[in-house]
C-alpha cells in the first residue's frame, strides 16, 4: 500500500511509482485532487481517500446534474461543481473492501476554525461509534474484519502536537481496539525534518503518511 498525505511528493514520477510497485493507495487527506487524479492515472491502481481539514466541501453542480454547461466551453463537470477526485473512492465513514483489503476511513481534524471537516471530540466519537457499528455489520456478514484504518488526524497524544488544531482524537484509541487493524494511517502532522516514529495501540501500528510511505500489509 502506497501511502500519502498533506505534501505532494516531486519523487513521485511516473518510473518511481512503476519501482513502488503498490497494490492500493491511501490518501490521508490535504493534497489537491489533481495530484490524486495522476497517481491512479499512472499506476492504474485503486486509490482509496479520506478528506483532510483543508480539503473543500463537494458541492453539487445543478448544470453537472442536468448536463448543461454554465459556460460555452468549459465541461459542466469542472471545477468547484466536482464532488471529489475523478477515479478515487472517497471512504470517509465507509468500510470498503479493495486489494485483497478491508479499509475502513474517517476523516477531518480537531475543530480550530470554520471548515467542512473539522470536528469537535464530541462529533468525532459519534462518527468513530457510526464506523464500528458498520464494521460489525461486515464482520457478521462474512467473518472479516477491518486491515487497514485511514484518518487525516491522529490519535490523542501518539504524535499529535499541543495547538488546538494539530491535537488527535481521544475516541480514535477506542476505535482502534474494537477494529483491530493491522495499521492505523494518518497525516495531518507535518515532520518539518524530523524524524517520525512509529507507534502502536495494542497490536495496530500507526503511521504518519506525510508525504509518502510504502506500507505492507498481510491481507
Amino acid at each position: 500500500m502506497l501511502a500519502v498525505s498533506d505534501e505532494v511528493s516531486e519523487v513521485l514520477t511516473a518510473s518511481r511509482l512503476e519501482e513502488l510497485d503498490a497494490d492500493v493507495i491511501a490518501s490521508c487527506g490535504d493534497l489537491p485532487w489533481d495530484y490524486l487524479e495522476y497517481l491512479v492515472t499512472v499506476t492504474n491502481k485503486p486509490l482509496v481517500y479520506v478528506p483532510g481539514n483543508h480539503d473543500p466541501a463537494p458541492r453539487r453542480n445543478l448544470s453537472a446534474a442536468l448536463g448543461i454547461p454554465l459556460v460555452p466551453g468549459v465541461s459542466s463537470t469542472a471545477g468547484r461543481g466536482r464532488t471529489g477526485p475523478e477515479g478515487c473512492i472517497n471512504i470517509d465513514r465507509a468500510i470498503v473492501d479493495v486489494a485483497g483489503l478491508r479499509v475502513a476511513g474517517l476523516g477531518g481534524s480537531m475543530r480550530y476554525s470554520e471548515g467542512p471537516y473539522q470536528y469537535t471530540e464530541a462529533e468525532m466519537s459519534r462518527r468513530s461509534r457510526r464506523l464500528q457499528r458498520r464494521a460489525r455489520v461486515r464482520r457478521l456478514r462474512d467473518g472479516r474484519g477491518v486491515d487497514v484504518l485511514v484518518t487525516h488526524a491522529p490519535p490523542l497524544d501518539l504524535g499529535d502536537e499541543r495547538d488546538r488544531a494539530h491535537r488527535g482524537f481521544g475516541s480514535f484509541h477506542g476505535l482502534v481496539e474494537v477494529l483491530t487493524p493491522k495499521v492505523m494511517l494518518h497525516g495531518h502532522i507535518h515532520p518539518h525534518g524530523r524524524a517520525l516514529e512509529d507507534r502502536q495501540i495494542g497490536e495496530t501500528r500507526v503511521l504518519n503518511a506525510v508525504g509518502y510511505r510504502l506500507v505492507e500489509v498481510d491481507a
